[in-house]
């Protein structure tokens, strides 16, 4: 039986929404000080300028979605327990579900105040600009990652970092293993809104098909927003419907996509995290991230005394296939010997070096030339990260 009599536990964000409430009858404005407990540090770490390993650190990560959300969220919140898992002397704090407004600044805030944090991952892309960026100048001896490559040197606090994979590499190899189960030749694609991250997904699985088939299209459907299963779910089946036998996407969670696609018996690729548990027949592969790895290096500088503001940890980290920050899904049992070969050769191409994803000649979808016959973009080319055209084979618009 329930006791309806005990409170309810509130949340962070009610805490800190309490805390802001009191300041207004007279109590410190930069409330939950006196509460607050910083980490234990060495004699010289706990300036936090790098100087001495610390004995404890408080790190703080924030999520959008939620942590089991099968994506964007959980991949993170995967890599943070790997980091608390590995590096002794890391304490964790997590909010989940924390909008990209004001509530991602109490968010932040309360765990600097009330938990002592001294690193915060706030992981959604519409945090950084203003949130992260204002917190980062009231609290400069406080190191804020965030997860999108937005970082500018010069023009953002020293105490700010930016971290993010080249995702579109594994994306390609799971271009090549669709090429390879599709019986049209015909993919599907649901994306929440064209910016150059999601077109570079769109545009390598799409030219990863086409090494396969060089008659293969992606159709793709843009849904308006990170997280909206109603019109991921009618993308989904609107794709079947057309006959399309091959879909992946980049939305926060592909869960609905995925289990959709498993209803209609067709294939699925998936993103940000391994869905094949959600469609036991139908899942080919996909691309992931791999957090776990990069969060794990992060915690063992900072537990060696490193900082951004010393110089210690640079201030962009980016890397790929070859450099662990994503990887490929374990193929499906659908994935036939032939595929999973091209798919190995695909990855070992895309590690070494050897395979150029964005190679000429490469026009766009409507005619205009990207790149003549003798020339290509290297993964790590800023003209990628400006990318905001779709390829030839792709059947959609980014207007």
């Amino acid at each position: 039986m329930i006791d309806r009599r005990r409170p309810l536990p509130l949340s962070r964000r009610q805490v800190v929404r309490g805390l802001l409430a009191t300041s207004a009858f007279g109590l410190t404005a930069k409330f939950g000080t006196s509460c607050a407990q910083p980490p234990t540090t060495g004699e010289a770490g706990a300036t936090g300028e790098g100087s001495a390993p610390i004995e404890e650190l408080v790190v703080g990560f924030i999520y959008v979605g939620p942590k089991d959300d099968f994506g964007y969220n959980q991949a993170h919140a995967e890599g943070a327990a790997a980091m608390a898992a590995n590096v002794p002397g890391i304490r964790l704090v997590e909010e989940a579900s924390v909008p990209e407004t004001t509530a991602v600044a109490e968010a932040m805030r309360s765990m600097i105040e009330i938990d002592g944090a001294k690193v915060l991952f706030p992981t959604s892309f519409g945090y950084f600009d203003p949130h992260i960026l204002a917190l980062a100048q009231e609290f400069p001896d406080v190191q804020f990652f965030h997860a999108g490559g937005l970082y500018q040197d010069g023009v953002h606090p020293n105490n700010v970092g930016s971290y993010f994979g080249y995702i579109d590499e594994a994306q390609y190899v799971a271009g090549v293993v669709a090429g390879h189960m599709s019986k049209s030749g015909r993919l599907g694609f649901v994306a929440a809104k064209p910016i150059p991250q999601v077109l570079r997904n769109i545009n390598s699985f799409t030219l990863g098909a086409r090494s396969v088939n060089p008659e293969a299209t992606t159709q793709v459907i843009f849904t308006g927003d990170w997280a909206s299963p109603v019109k991921e779910a009618e993308a989904t089946n609107s794709m079947a419907d057309q006959g399309i036998d091959v879909i992946t996407c980049h939305v926060d969670s592909p869960k609905v996509v995925i289990e959709t696609a498993e209803r209609r018996g067709i294939f699925s690729s998936g993103y940000h995290a391994n869905q094949g548990p959600l469609a036991p027949k139908g899942y080919l592969t996909g691309a992931e991230w791999d957090w776990s790895s990069i969060y794990t290096s992060l915690g063992q500088q900072f537990m060696e005394g490193k900082t951004l503001m010393a110089g210690d940890i640079p201030h962009i980290l980016r890397g790929g296939l070859a450099d662990n920050f994503c990887k490929l899904s374990p193929y499906g049992e659908a994935v036939t010997a032939e595929a999973q070969t091209a798919g190995d050769a695909a990855m070992a191409g895309v590690k070494s070096g050897d395979l150029i994803i964005y190679n000429g000649p490469l026009n766009t979808n409507d005619g205009k030339e990207i790149l003549p016959a003798d020339k290509g973009f290297s993964i790590e080319d800023i003209e990628l990260e400006k990318m905001d055209y779709l390829i030839e084979g792709v059947n959609g618009s980014v207007s």
